[in-house]
């Protein structure tokens, strides 16, 4: 590769163009800001004091609780300097403190160096100039002006958290409000202890200028002890908080956290993420054979194997509960994951325990279920549920069997959809007594997903999901008072908003069944927008399941066109028009083609306004 494609590719990595741009920001600020004559009349002692000073914290880095949150003190000294000599005095100690750390620390890219450099330039300029500007005088420290100190600081910190705040923005394109509000305990407590002990070194610059120093140090050499040993100790109270003291590995609900970051970082950077379930076979028979306690050992042995394998990769290995576990393999794919589950599979046939012999296959065995992340999976229970599906399904292939999820295997367990719609049909039959119009509304759009079927590529479980969903999506609203459901008049804004929670609590009614989860995202999701401007999430474009796309679309159409308390009714022409004006901002374009040409061909119906419509665009795509 040529020196040119090397800077091409090195240019096209955003977070390479946000440190060139930080970079030469700070180097221009430093260029203009720093009197290079300084250094003639500078106490020469003094400016190596607080040069030592400086790479003694870089080096007395002390983390806190609770994640891990590293701080060093070196800020107090540069805010004392600002404060007691004016501005050149700290950006040579800046200057000289840089070029010295990266000599001794040449691990770091000199980049790394450059950007933290240019950083702390731009924060000790800012704040100097906020300082005087505020009526800050330079020397001693003066509390009728207490004000500028603060504010000073306040600059400091702003830019400093900002620049870091903004790389991580870039870099794994998570906003930067959510950053702040995900650390504000620690900004805010990294704030005041630094305002108060650079206004103390300020005094201590006056009185006793070179004691002053070394009691800082000695100070924070000490507190640098101290709170290491706290780490340490809440890193041990943590263990046992996120560990399953039985197997070692991660319990269920911190695995579930971990599950839901990995999540976010695979949709942010489109890289694949697979899940694996498994459940140890047969593992009832050994316990009611051995006992519980034996039982406990097999399961001990069983995770400590999970754990040796997973570490070297970095897969994360969890317990689920009971005698079933979880490995979550970030960067896998479903093939290269069931590469690594299936081999484990054997490893784990090929390790002997006591008292296996009595168990069907004759040696400890699994049977798991991998799945990968796809666009429509939109939480991680939904990742969860369809590995538990996959494992199921590998249980049910006779045991000790790796599968990957696949919507023809799914629905091979599923239960007759004839069935299902006589126990949905129950369910909504409630409605009759409260609001009868949700009640033909369901089975209207049920009618409608039946119909949609025929006309979009689907598989079997993605139709029966799609028609039973269709049956379901309202059910929530049972939970909306009935005033509001049979209001004549337009809804209030409150009164809005309670029916929109009929989503939320739409989803909790399925989960509470238990039997129907694969439809949670159908009824939670039927209000989302492709344009990110629905409810209850906000979700964009393929971010919403594919079948929750496409009943937004039916659902709107039959709300349309039916009569609705405080709503006028469409007729069919006025409808389609209206799913063609929205199509691309609330629906799915594909979706409302595909609908469109159902109700044409169904309904044998002239659409006089859509066919107006055509022309009108046949007619511009002429003249263009």
């Amino acid at each position: 590769m040529n020196l040119a494609a090397k800077l091409k590719l090195y240019l096209s990595q955003p977070t390479n163009l946000y440190f060139i741009g930080l970079s030469t920001l700070g180097a221009m600020t430093f260029i203009t800001q720093f009197e290079f004559e300084v250094l003639n009349s500078v106490n020469w002692v003094k400016l190596y004091s607080l040069i030592g000073a400086i790479l003694l914290l870089y080096f007395v880095i002390f983390r806190l609780p609770p994640k891990g949150n590293s701080q060093s003190m070196d800020s107090t000294i540069y805010l004392a300097c600002i404060f007691y000599f004016g501005l050149q005095i700290p950006l040579a100690v800046l200057l000289f403190s840089s070029i010295a750390y990266a000599i001794f620390v040449r691990k770091t890219k000199l980049w790394n160096h450059i950007a933290n450099f240019s950083s702390y330039c731009l924060m000790i300029t800012a704040a100097f100039y906020s300082f005087v500007g505020l009526g800050g005088q330079v020397g001693a420290l003066n509390t009728d002006h207490i004000y500028s100190y603060i504010m000073a600081l306040v600059v400091y910190f702003a830019i400093n958290v900002t620049s870091l705040g903004l790389f991580f923005v870039i870099s794994i394109k998570q906003k930067l409000f959510e950053i702040l509000r995900d650390t504000k305990n620690e900004i805010i407590t990294t704030f005041l202890s630094t305002l108060v002990f650079s206004l103390i070194l300020t005094i201590m610059f006056q009185t006793h200028f070179y004691f002053g120093l070394f009691l800082f140090l000695i100070i924070g050499v000490f507190l640098s002890m101290s709170f290491r040993k706290l780490f340490e100790l809440f890193e041990e109270v943590s263990a046992k908080a996120i560990r399953d003291q039985r197997t070692g590995l991660y319990n269920h609900g911190y695995f579930e956290e971990l599950l839901e970051n990995e999540l976010v970082k695979a949709k942010a950077t489109q890289s694949p993420l697979s899940l694996a379930m498994l459940d140890v076979d047969s593992f009832k028979k050994y316990n009611d054979t051995f006992g519980h306690l034996q039982g406990d050992k097999l399961l001990e042995f069983f995770g400590k194997l999970l754990l040796t394998e997973c570490e070297p990769h970095k897969y994360i290995a969890g317990r689920h509960g009971g005698d079933e576990f979880t490995i979550l393999m970030p960067g896998m794919t479903e093939k290269e994951a069931f590469a690594f589950i299936n081999a484990l599979r054997k490893k784990v046939n090929d390790s002997y325990f006591e008292g296996v012999e009595i168990l069907p296959h004759g040696c400890i065995s699994f049977s798991a279920g991998i799945i990968e992340y796809r666009k429509e999976i939109y939480d991680k229970s939904q990742l969860l549920d369809r590995a538990d599906q996959a494992m199921y399904y590998a249980k049910a292939q006779g045991k000790n069997v790796v599968h990957i999820f696949s919507e023809q295997s799914h629905i091979k367990k599923l239960i007759d959809i004839e069935q299902d719609i006589l126990d949905i049909e129950q369910q909504l039959k409630i409605f009759l007594s409260k609001d009868v119009y949700t009640f033909q509304h369901s089975k209207r759009v049920f009618g409608y997903a039946i119909e949609i079927c025929n006309y979009i590529p689907l598989t079997d479980s993605e139709r029966r999901t799609l028609i039973l969903g269709a049956l379901f999506h309202d059910i929530g609203k049972l939970e909306v008072p009935k005033y509001i459901l049979q209001k004549k008049e337009k809804l209030t804004p409150e009164e809005w908003s309670t029916v929109k929670k009929h989503v939320e609590w739409g989803k909790d009614i399925v989960a509470a069944i238990g039997k129907y989860d694969d439809l949670i995202p159908l009824v939670e999701l039927h209000h989302e927008r492709v344009d990110g401007k629905g409810y209850p999430h906000g979700l964009k474009g393929e971010e919403i399941p594919k079948l929750a796309r496409i009943l937004c679309v039916i659902d709107s159409f039959d709300a349309m066109t039916t009569e609705r308390p405080y709503q006028k009714t469409k007729t069919f022409d006025e409808a389609i028009a209206e799913l063609r004006r929205c199509a691309g901002e609330q629906f799915d374009s594909e979706f409302v083609d595909y609908f469109i040409s159902m109700i044409h061909t169904k309904y044998d119906f002239k659409l006089e306004a859509a066919a107006a419509m055509d022309a009108e665009l046949d007619r511009e795509e002429a003249f263009e």
